[in-house]
Parts: C-alpha cells; structure tokens; sequence
C-alpha cells in the first residue's frame, strides 16, 4: 500500500492551522488580533516553521498554539489579562529591545507579556524569532 507521507503531513499542518485559526476567532478581540499578529510575524521570519497545538487538557481544551523549527520557537497563550509568549529557550538569546517581560528568572524560557494597549516593536520580535530559529538549529 502507498501512503502519500506529504499529502497527509500538509492535511495535518492545514488542520492544525484551522485549529489555531479558530482558536483565535474564539478570543476577545484585542487577545485575538495580539494572536493573530505575532502569528503572522513568526511566518514572516520564519516560513518553513511548524504550528502544532500542545498540552490539551479539561480545562484547556483547545490547547496552545506552538510554533516550532528544529525544536520549540515559542508558545503562544492566553489569559485573562495577557497574551503571553514563551520563547522556550529564551535566556540564550539576546534582548537588546528589552522585549522579555516575564520569567526572567527562568533556567531556560523567557517571556513577553502583552497586555490590552501595549504595542509589539515588530522589528525586534522578529530579531527574538530568527534568533531562536538560529539558535534551534546550532
């Protein structure tokens, strides 16, 4: 029997982007447009990144939108008051913006933190993303 491997690896990646598309659409507004944005920088940095949805439980149902190349970029979740983003191996990478706001005490990860109003210098996230990418791949 054939298996067509890249046909059902792009179904899967298109399924996970429809989950992580309606995941946004469920999000209040400000939460979902701060989703949406730093989604589309991550692509724009990197365009061969993976989106996966992880760590699915009873009281996260939808899970988190991760986005991966070589390992772990960062995470992308969501609370009350913030959207948070986890650069999972984000204490080696260099911050000259200042853009980690959260976990700076962290081992490994580091975080941004953006709450309703903050503005994202788009510049220098894209700079933590090829970072990381660079990092992922070493």
């Amino acid at each position: 029997m054939f298996i067509d491997r890249a046909g059902a690896e792009k179904a899967n990646r298109e399924s996970i982007s429809e989950q992580i598309d309606a995941r946004i659409n469920e999000l209040p507004d400000w939460q979902g447009e701060v989703l949406s944005r730093v989604r589309r920088l991550i692509k724009e940095t990197d365009p061969e990144v993976v989106e996966e949805v992880k760590w699915r439980k009873p009281s996260n149902p939808d899970g988190v939108p991760v986005w991966s190349h070589n390992g772990t970029i960062c995470t992308g979740e969501t609370y009350k008051k913030k959207v948070k983003l986890t650069f999972a191996n984000g204490a080696s990478l260099e911050d000259p913006a200042g853009l980690f706001n959260a976990s700076l005490h962290a081992n490994v990860s580091r975080a941004i933190d953006i709450h309703e109003g903050d503005e994202i210098d788009e510049s220098a996230f894209k700079s933590l993303v090829s970072a990381a990418v660079v990092l992922n791949e070493s």
